[in-house]
């Protein structure tokens, strides 16, 4: 991740201008503007860490002079009480920009550990967790970075990087076969070397695909779902809302068809069942869970004293 990208300077710069408006009334009323102050933030449950650069990046817009020592490494687990980062500058800095650097870092070490959940629960199993686009609008390049420190892959940094066709393509295209001809035609047509997408601009390249490959992935429901998408050349298939059982047939029938194929499962995997799922030995599982329920973690930053 690129921390210093124009990505990064606007998101910090939304986020101060919405939490901190025409300024900090509380502050100003209350610290004067020369006091300086030593904090630190710290864990309030079991976490593993991911953000620290753009907290350091919110706190360093409010106060350029500003230091800073990490305590941990970004993946790292944290216990409960453990302290992430150590800061000391202005007063009114570090209190203005708390709550916008603590909603950042909430919310990727959340997805960070609730990654590392799944990844832990599937261990043995030989497959990889993988988030796509289900993520917050204008957060997903931090949340599926979010995903890669907890243990996770990404895949479709947006509608630009891979070929996917679902249902309403399908219908739209005359067929599965008609569709992945169709894909398949237009993916030859960009093996080419291209211009930097602005997603790949900030250090995220997704695990699915080359820098200049268009990969092209088709989802099926069942079996003659799969058989088709596989006769007509199908590399890639999401089997969707399938049962494990279920999937654990349509995996063994992709693989005595076309051994080379990539399988990925997605659906509603909880972490009650994505075992279950991973042990019909898909490459891939799809969980949408990690970015699209509430899993920032709880911290919180203390002053430690005035200097």
């Amino acid at each position: 991740m690129d921390w210093e990208s124009r990505y990064i300077q606007e998101i910090v710069e939304r986020a101060l201008n919405e939490d901190v408006g025409a300024g900090n009334v509380t502050v100003a009323a209350t610290v004067d503007p020369n006091t300086r102050s030593r904090a630190h933030i710290e864990a309030k449950q079991e976490l593993v860490c991911a953000g620290l650069p753009l907290a350091v990046r919110v706190f360093r817009e409010l106060d350029p002079d500003m230091r800073f020592a990490a305590c941990v490494e970004e993946g790292q687990k944290v216990g409960r009480d453990g302290e992430l980062l150590r800061l000391t500058g202005k007063a009114s800095g570090i209190l203005t920009g708390e709550r916008t650097a603590l909603n950042f870092l909430e919310r990727l070490s959340g997805i960070a550990t609730l990654t590392q959940q799944f990844v832990d629960e599937i261990a043995v199993t030989g497959a990889k967790i993988q988030v796509t686009r289900n993520a917050t609008p204008g957060m997903r390049v931090l949340e599926q970075y979010a995903v890669r420190m907890g243990g996770g892959a990404n895949w479709r940094g947006g509608l630009f990087d891979a070929v996917f066709l679902e249902r309403n393509h399908i219908v739209l295209a005359g067929g599965v076969k008609a569709a992945l001809d169709q894909a398949h035609s237009y993916a030859s047509l960009r093996t080419h070397p291209r211009a930097m997408t602005a997603y790949e601009a900030v250090g995220m390249t997704p695990s699915g695909a080359e820098a200049n490959a268009l990969p092209v992935q088709i989802a099926v429901a069942n079996e003659n779902e799969l058989r088709e998408a596989l006769s007509a050349g199908a590399e890639w298939l999401l089997l969707t809302d399938v049962q494990p059982e279920q999937a654990r047939l349509c995996v063994r029938m992709a693989r005595g068809i076309r051994p080379d194929c990539v399988v990925e499962i997605g659906g509603r995997i909880t972490l009650a069942n994505v075992r279950a799922y991973a042990e019909a030995r898909p490459d891939y599982l799809a969980v949408d869970a990690i970015t699209q329920s509430e899993p920032s973690a709880e911290l919180t930053l203390l002053v430690d004293c005035r200097l």
